[in-house]
């Protein structure tokens, strides 16, 4: 099992390489040459197993080479021991609830089986990494609590000031030990594209950087686990299910679209993003154009005007897009858009399904959540003759307590705080604040990352 690069000018490499370089040098991302796939037998087994017995199986196949399944299999078992309810809302309408992780984010998925998987490594060699991560919302959080207090990481989180909730940010910032957090007086894709720019700088090799958001294909593997889980616990006999994922910077969806290569039984993947719109319009006209500046939204996860997993999506339908999203060969785009489907949702949109969520099924949506919620039904509204009885699920991707302010503006109540979320006021804060351009970051890599 190799691993090539999306912009196709580094040599493929073996799954640990890729989880521990994170970036190609080319600035590409790096992809399977081939993708597992799941025997009928193993599909029928699914449903007899728990969610740590399930990511082990399907996973093992990416990185066998690298780890013993009975290595990988303790390593699920101490990751995920956290429910994934699944929620009917009315008919077979489900919400997958992400949000019970130690962060109360979907992105505990992946951070917490990737931080255990770079940790085994990198002691394997008496390694060490520094992770440079960009987050527009809950990565940041997911990925500080997963690397929080291992010796041999160190991870450096960038986030936008402004763009961010109050407890998204202290869910960072009150950590210390191992973890730093800076602001930039920008957006998500300055953060991002500040990262990219370290990661191909050779001044800066010296460091051993990687990243450890969804750029990182270490991130991606585990979150295709979760699609599998839902249809086996839901999906009738041979039956497929639709999935609407709300959409940033497209790695949870990437996720899905493994899952669906490898045999996953799906009829369509709906992708509903906030009022950075681009891949709608794409997907409807072939013409990719960033959002320069993103468009700030109430999803603040989503405010991603050039989302860097494109690119894989581009290379699975037999396209070529580099890391600026320039295109140099055009995907398959019939096929693309028989198996997917894309949908805007404003803000005035996402409040309204908030409210009607509540007030029709009491289901408690986060703004998120209420996107992916929002866009089932704009498909449904589109297509209601072909879909009686057919099982959708719509994913919940980060806790409704994460945005207090917004769900007590339009329902008039604080959301429940989980566990993961109690007692954060109370905590003193630690980050800096730099500039957006490169030089300045990499001054301040320099002097406070050295050693």
């Amino acid at each position: 099992m190799l691993f090539y690069s999306t912009n196709l000018k580094s040599p493929s490499i073996s799954f640990r390489e890729a989880l521990l370089q994170g970036q190609a040098p080319d600035k590409g991302l790096y992809m399977p040459e081939t993708i597992p796939q799941v025997s009928n037998e193993l599909l029928q087994r699914l449903p007899e197993m728990s969610y740590p017995e399930l990511a082990c199986e399907l996973m093992y196949p990416f990185m066998m080479e690298d780890i013993s399944k009975e290595t990988l299999a303790a390593i699920t078992k101490d990751a995920y021991d956290f429910a994934v309810p699944l929620e009917q809302v009315y008919d077979r309408k489900y919400v997958m609830r992400l949000d019970q992780g130690p962060t109360a984010s979907f992105k505990d998925f992946a951070a917490r089986m990737m931080g255990r998987l770079i940790n085994h490594f990198l002691q394997q060699n008496n390694q060490k990494l520094l992770i440079l991560t960009a987050t527009s919302g809950d990565t940041g959080s997911a990925i500080a609590h997963a690397f929080y207090g291992l010796d041999s990481i160190r991870v450096l989180v960038l986030f936008p000031e402004a763009e961010v909730t109050n407890r998204q940010r202290k869910q960072m910032t009150t950590l210390g030990k191992n973890i730093g957090v800076v602001a930039l007086d920008g957006k998500f894709d300055d953060c991002q594209a500040l990262v990219k720019q370290a990661f191909a700088d050779t001044d800066l090799r010296h460091m051993n950087l990687s990243s450890a958001n969804s750029i990182n294909i270490g991130r991606l593997v585990p979150q295709m686990v979760y699609y599998f889980y839902a249809w086996s616990r839901l999906a009738k006999a041979g039956e497929k299910a639709t999935f609407c994922v709300p959409s940033g910077n497209f790695g949870d969806m990437m996720g899905g679209m493994l899952a669906v290569q490898m045999g996953l039984p799906v009829h369509r993947f709906l992708i509903a993003v906030n009022d950075n719109d681009e891949f709608p319009k794409y997907l409807s006209s072939g013409d990719y154009l960033k959002i320069e500046p993103s468009r700030n939204c109430i999803s603040s996860a989503m405010n991603v005007g050039h989302p860097s997993n494109l690119a894989r999506l581009v290379a699975l339908y037999g396209g070529n897009m580099d890391e600026k999203g320039i295109i140099h060969q055009q995907a398959d785009l019939n096929r693309m858009n028989r198996e997917l489907w894309s949908v805007s949702v404003d803000d005035r949109k996402t409040r309204d399904t908030i409210r009607e969520a509540w007030e029709q099924h009491r289901l408690l949506l986060e703004p998120h959540g209420a996107v992916g919620w929002a866009g089932l039904h704009e498909y449904l509204g589109q297509y209601p003759e072909n879909h009686a009885g057919e099982l959708f699920v719509s994913l919940e991707t980060a806790h409704p307590a994460k945005f207090p302010e917004e769900i007590n503006r339009l329902l008039g109540f604080d959301p429940e705080l989980p566990p993961s979320l109690m007692h954060l006021e109370d905590k003193p804060e630690i980050f800096e604040k730099i500039p957006t351009d490169y030089q300045g970051f990499k001054k301040f890599l320099t002097v406070n990352y050295r050693g």
